[in-house]
This record gives C-alpha cells, sequence and structure tokens, in this order.
C-alpha cells in the first residue's frame, strides 16, 4: 500500500500500514513543553501521581514564551518545569537558549520521528519529516509519562510547488499566500506536504518557515521529504547520524493537491485580525506602523536576519517607528553576533533582545498600546496576540519587515533591495 509521508511515519512506528481516520496509540520519539503550557501539564501529572518521564534525555522543557520573567508569577511557572527537570532528569532549557521550536530543530528533533509538544507550532519540525504536531498539555504530560500517545491518521494535502522565487519575494510570502488561498481552516487535522521542485529547491530555513505556518491553516503537521539538505542541516548541528532518507511513496492517495507556481508570486502581507485576511504588498503598502518586530519560531533564523540587515545596512529606523529583533536561539544570536549583524540592527536604531519569543506572544518585550500598529514576521495577528486587544497586527516577510521599518509604513521590499 503506497503512503504519504504522515503515513509512512506513523506505519513505521507501528509496524505496519496505515490509513487516514485510524486512530492508533503509538510510542513518541521526542516530547516538550514550554513555560506557557507546561505548569498545567505538570500539575496534571502530579494529580495523576505520574510525576515521572519515560525518555527524560528526549523531554525537554523550555523557557522561552516569557524569557526572562516579566513577573513573580511567572517566575512560579518556571520554577515548576526547574523542579520536575531536576526530579526526572529531563532536559531544561532555560532562559537565553531561545525558541522550543527553533531548538528542537536544532539539537532534537530527526526524520521519522514522532514529535509532540505543548505548542500549535511544534509543527516547525515536519520540515525535518518528522511528524512533529502539537497537542494539548494534558496529552503531552500523558506522552512523557508514558512514552506513548494517541493519533488520528490524518489525510494529506499536497502542496506542488513549482519555479522560483523572484528577487524581493520568499518563503514568508508562499506560506501567507496559501493560507490566503485555501484559507484558515482549509487544512484541519491534515498533513500538508510540501513537494515538487520547488520544494527541494528551499534551503531548510525556508522549509522551516513553511512548515511552522502548516497550522495557520488547520493542519495537523506539514512535512518536507528528506533529503541531502536535511543532511546538511543534522551535520551542521553535530547530528548527521539522526538523518535519514524519507520520502512519500510514487502512488500515494491525498485528499487534495494545491498547485502553486513561487514565480508567480509577490510580497504577501497578512492583514488584522486572522492569518487569511492576505493583500499583496501593492494593497496595503501605505498603512503607517508604529511598531516593526522581527525574530520569532517563524522567521528568527540566521537567514531571516541576513535579509533584514542587508536592508538595513546603512540605513535608519524611522524616526516614528520602533524596531525589535529578536534572534531564534542563543546559537543564531551567536552568529549574527559574529557576522556583525546585530551591530547593523543597531546602529539602524533597533532594539536587539536576547534570544526567545519576545514581542510575538503578548507577555513581554514590546507590547503594543491602544490602536498601535506592528509589522511582524511572526505566525498570528490574531487580536490581543501582542498583547493588547486594542492593537493590529500585519505579517510579512524579514524582508518587507526592514522596508517598513525604514519607510515607518508598510513598504515593497523590492524598492530597498541592494
Amino acid at each position: 500500500m503506497a503512503s504519504t509521508l504522515s503515513e509512512k511515519i506513523i506505519g513505521a512506528h507501528l509496524g505496519r500500514s496505515v490509513k487516514p481516520g485510524e486512530i492508533v496509540i503509538t510510542g513518541v520519539d521526542v516530547t516538550a513543553l514550554q513555560d506557557g503550557t507546561g505548569p498545567l501539564a505538570l500539575q496534571q501529572l502530579e494529580d495523576l501521581g505520574l510525576v515521572r518521564a519515560e525518555n527524560p534525555e528526549k523531554t525537554i522543557l523550555f523557557i522561552d514564551h516569557a524569557a526572562p520573567s516579566p513577573r513573580k508569577e511567572l517566575s512560579n511557572a518556571h520554577m515548576s518545569l526547574r523542579g520536575f527537570a531536576a526530579k526526572t532528569g529531563a532536559v531544561l532549557s532555560e532562559i537565553n537558549e531561545g525558541v522550543c521550536h527553533q531548538r528542537l530543530v536544532e539539537s532534537y528533533a530527526s526524520p521519522g520521528d514522532i514529535l509532540i509538544g505543548a505548542d500549535s507550532h511544534t509543527c516547525t519540525s515536519g520540515a525535518l519529516a518528522a511528524f512533529s504536531t502539537g497537542m494539548g498539555s494534558t496529552d503531552v504530560g500523558i506522552g512523557i509519562a508514558t512514552g506513548k500517545t494517541w493519533l488520528k491518521v490524518p489525510e494529506t494535502l499536497r502542496v506542488e510547488i513549482t519555479g522560483k522565487f523572484n528577487r524581493g519575494v520568499y518563503a514568508k510570502d508562499l506560506i501567507l499566500s496559501l493560507i490566503g488561498d485555501i484559507s484558515a481552516d482549509g487544512a484541519t487535522y491534515m498533513a500538508l506536504e510540501f513537494s515538487g521542485p520547488g520544494a527541494e529547491a528551499m534551503t531548510m530555513s525556508e522549509r522551516f518557515t513553511l512548515a511552522n505556518m502548516a497550522v495557520e491553516a488547520g493542519a495537523k503537521t506539514g512535512l518536507f521529504a528528506s533529503d541531502e539538505k536535511t543532511r546538511g542541516w543534522l551535520l551542521e548541528q553535530g547530528r548527521e547520524e539522526c538523518f535519514q532518507e524519507l520520502k512519500a511513496d510514487e502512488g500515494a492517495e491525498y485528499a487534495r493537491t494545491v498547485e502553486i507556481d513561487a514565480g508567480t508570486l509577490e510580497p504577501t502581507i497578512s492583514a488584522p485580525h486572522t492569518v487569511d485576511n492576505t493583500k499583496t504588498i501593492g494593497e496595503a503598502a501605505g498603512t503607517k506602523v508604529d511598531q516593526v518586530f522581527i525574530g520569532t519560531c517563524t522567521n528568527g533564523r540566521i537567514e531571516d536576519l541576513r535579509i533584514a540587515a542587508d536592508i538595513l545596512r546603512g540605513r535608519r529606523r524611522n524616526k516614528d517607528t520602533r524596531l525589535i529583533v529578536t534572534p531564534a536561539s542563543r546559537s543564531v544570536y551567536i552568529q549574527a553576533a559574529s557576522e556583525g549583524l546585530l551591530e547593523v540592527f543597531a546602529e539602524a536604531g533597533a532594539l536587539v533582545t536576547g534570544p526567545g519569543c519576545g514581542a510575538c506572544v503578548g507577555v513581554h518585550g514590546g507590547i503594543l498600546g491602544d490602536g498601535e500598529v506592528c509589522l511582524a514576521t511572526q505566525n498570528r495577528n490574531f487580536q490581543g496576540r501582542m498583547g493588547n486587544a486594542e492593537a493590529f497586527i500585519y505579517l510579512g516577510s524579514p524582508a518587507t519587515a526592514a522596508a517598513t521599518a525604514i519607510a515607518g509604513e508598510i513598504a515593497d521590499p523590492r524598492e530597498y533591495l541592494r
């Protein structure tokens, strides 16, 4: 029986073929909690008398959403994660280590894994051909204690990508355009499988961006086949031995196929207050912006910072527009510093913060005022997402963000490229 990529990964864990709609109980390779949702999971384990980790070396507790803590209540939540790690031997990713999803692809996720995390953007690791998905805190807690979880095998929506990006167009523009086309619930509880020559040509950074935002179309996971680029990424992280080649079988059945020619895309933004409220840059240009935020698990990698820095080098942010830059991990921060990118941002008038989720989740690091407008490289623009339900969030690529910071209004990045 020919299998899609998600069916192949789940089936390998069960030792048999699976089909969409089937409910299975399967072993889990990696489990992850973060400081926003993790304390609830740990409290559930405490109540159940299951304070243990079946695979402690692959149970990762991340302090990233409020890092460092801005309030005593969050400090207490951090203490619960540190205490669980001390009791069970689980791995603790402390403040300044970075966003959980970036840290997972750097250090923990591998092709063929089943990875569950108490955070919806856990699907990021699907770019490494891991069946990686977000679940509720209790489900992940049970996965930590038992090493198992339940899944409904998803149908698969295949995204066939052809063509090459034109200058000034990036993976972020593609995923925003796709979500705008199929809607925010167009792939509910499906696997998005990215394929075709355009997908194969993408860098790992671009693949991470697409997989990260699969959930914004309602998807259970977003997947790429593993190939030599996957191997190269794992080699850079010192984990080449984790590589295995994985791809869908010829003749696999898909619920639907969507075709995208990357060469037809323009810079794209999502307007308030939903991700599928997309517009081309021509339709959105000129909107005044009070704050620009570059970073997050979607676009806080070194490649993203390089794109933004190339536009900002030798230029200044608009005097009426704040600019915040937050690298996604300590590794990215160190590399950006060694390449002189942090200096470029500082000279452009940006505030460069330590690695973490930062302003994205609206806990600290750049909460908006009433009526203010932000252009961010994050994955969500829901009302209240950045800490104020009276504010307005637009989403765009790092290039669009950098151009906007200079102009003080949403701007076409192609006009600012060197």
